[in-house]
């Protein structure tokens, strides 16, 4: 796991292991910045399906870049996610929703872009990300 950026380079108050540890009452929170991202590496081949992610409402994206790509090879473009700017939990689906869809996807690496964010300063709070699929 790998992010853009982390606020004031406070990693134990606002580190990218926050997004992932279940806790509610921790978050990833990015430093300033027009674009944010998180690049997360599987130790194996997965079919990624879905993206769950919840924000803080004000400190969210209105634009996510998904990419990906297999070991040895060159990130490409997956899906645009467009989330709302909201506290809540977002979950996408596959082609049953043109607003926020994942395409299933073979890979070993994922980079989701957050960009347009609602904050000012460019600033993203992930309370929650999670990649649902299947291990290959």
């Amino acid at each position: 796991r790998r992010v853009s950026s982390v606020l004031n380079r406070d990693v134990k108050q606002f580190g990218k292991t926050h997004m992932f540890d279940g806790d509610e009452d921790t978050c990833w929170n990015s430093d300033q910045g027009p674009v944010q991202w998180v690049t997360l590496d599987f130790p194996r081949a997965v079919k990624v399906s879905r993206l769950l992610v919840q924000f803080q409402g004000g400190f969210s994206s209105r634009l996510c870049t998904l990419e990906g790509c297999r070991t040895g090879q060159e990130l490409a473009k997956i899906s645009q996610l467009y989330p709302e700017d909201s506290n809540a939990l977002q979950i996408s689906f596959g082609s049953n929703s043109s607003v926020f869809q994942v395409q299933e996807t073979v890979l070993d690496k994922l980079k989701i872009t957050f960009e347009n964010g609602t904050d000012f300063f460019g600033r993203i709070v992930i309370y929650h990300l999670n990649v649902l699929g299947e291990r290959l």
